[in-house]
């Protein structure tokens, strides 16, 4: 499943939002599908949330649907039950970042980077990265990476134990599909009931952590400091 949005670096609008829920829940429910891989087109893998979008909702400028797109988006992501693979292309931005953590294994590019700018942005946490990203991670290097919206290298998405392995970029999709392969050869019914287990335990708090999220985005929301970085980046294109 291919983020198909180049020359936004694969930023989620509406429609891209609309058409990865769609694939997801189309995935499901095809019996031939045994495992999903997520990757981008081009040189990202995805930058986000299209910021110009982000900005013409913050400001009302947008209709009730275009917010709605994240929600259903994770929606799908956290109820997925078959093992879900990422392989990361390139820079991940933002939800190019935090849906890693809802991957059952994340195969990185040696030449991808990952940063989530939230702070700078005047946004809170999301996707329950508030919650994944420590346990994933351990709470220090999730502080680190949330708090400071530093970029960490390929290697270091290993280190901290977001991603399984790095390869050379022209590996990455063979080494990635052959992992899949793998994972499919199992019973499809033993593969969903293990998925399913490993959701279980999880499930809860990270519906409670995306609920807090929610709920801290509304407060920030339209606030001075989310205002001025919204619109420094809609007049320059950058943070």
């Amino acid at each position: 499943m291919t983020f198909n949005r180049p020359e936004a670096r694969n930023a989620f609008n509406r429609v891209l939002y609309e058409a990865v829920t769609a694939a997801l829940r189309d995935s499901l429910s095809d019996d031939d599908v045994r495992v999903v891989v997520l990757t981008g087109a081009g040189v990202a893998f995805s930058a986000g949330q299209d910021l110009k979008e982000m900005a013409a909702i913050a400001s009302g400028n947008a209709g009730p649907e275009a917010a709605n797109g994240f929600t259903r988006f994770l929606d799908a992501l956290c109820e997925f039950d078959k093992p879900l693979l990422a392989a990361v292309n390139g820079v991940g931005v933002g939800l190019g970042f935090t849906m890693l953590a809802h991957c059952d294994m994340v195969i990185v590019s040696a030449e991808a980077r990952l940063q989530v700018p939230f702070a700078a942005l005047g946004v809170p946490a999301e996707a329950g990265s508030s919650f994944l990203f420590p346990l994933r991670m351990g709470a220090q290097r999730a502080a680190e990476v949330l708090l400071t919206g530093r970029w960490i290298s390929a290697q270091e998405s290993v280190d901290s134990g977001l991603a399984l392995r790095t390869v050379p970029a022209e590996h990455l999709m063979t080494e990635t599909m052959s992992l899949a392969r793998s994972v499919a050869e199992g019973s499809p019914d033993a593969l969903r009931a293990i998925k399913r287990l490993m959701l279980a335990s999880q499930a809860p708090l990270v519906a409670a952590a995306r609920a807090r999220e929610d709920k801290a985005f509304a407060e920030l929301l339209g606030s001075a400091s989310n205002t001025a970085a919204m619109s420094r980046f809609e007049s320059t294109g950058r943070l």
